[in-house]
């Protein structure tokens, strides 16, 4: 891993937040899916953040995890940097086959640099998720990923709601501006200040 500085103010508060949430329960149960996955223990079951980054850092584990559902890529076994990072895209670019949203998903350095490893449990539960919804074997592993709701209007239909003043709209309840006067000092009623 490059020697990058820890940072000061901004970069150091930033550093903290993405820390902050890192949730080791998140983390059990992707290597618990991942082991599912792969048929064997390819990760130790306990959360341990530094062994989650040196597991995955090489990405020969999520080639094989490409490979397994479908992906066709070559894993590189070399320890040099751009051949892991390589890894690490081939498995996003999958990622980007299956239909994961780019907003869920993590980037290359943010595994390989141990930039950003909440994010990259986030995005591996998005990919489950995404897999799981699409029909690969694999168990589903968080909530069930939404599907489309696609309504269908008739001409009559949309018509009739051209006439009626939706909620959003707001209402002013009958209020009116009678009464305001603008420009006047204001009345205190009842109170005698001058005595």
């Amino acid at each position: 891993m490059a020697s990058r500085p820890k940072g000061f103010g901004m970069t150091a508060e930033l550093q903290r937040k993405k820390d902050g949430k890192y949730d080791p329960e998140l983390e059990k149960q992707i290597r618990v899916w991942f082991n599912e996955v792969l048929g064997g223990q390819v990760l130790k079951p306990d959360a341990d953040q530094a062994d989650f980054h040196e597991s995955l850092k090489s990405g020969e584990i999520l080639v094989d995890l490409a490979n397994t559902l479908g992906g066709k890529y070559k894993k590189n076994s070399s320890k040099m940097a751009f051949k892991m990072m390589e890894n690490i895209g081939n498995f996003l670019a999958f990622c980007d086959t299956l239909g994961v949203p780019k907003t869920d998903i993590f980037q290359t350095v943010d595994l390989y640099e141990k930039q950003n490893i909440p994010g990259v449990i986030n995005g591996l539960h998005a990919f489950a998720r995404k897999a799981h919804s699409i029909g690969k074997p694999v168990p589903q592993l968080g909530p069930k990923e939404a599907t489309a709701n696609k309504r269908e209007f008739t001409d009559e239909q949309l018509k009739a709601g051209e006439g009626v003043i939706g909620l959003q709209m707001g209402s002013n309840k009958g209020a009116s501006q009678a009464g305001d006067h603008y420009g006047r000092p204001r009345q205190v009623a009842g109170a005698n200040v001058y005595k």
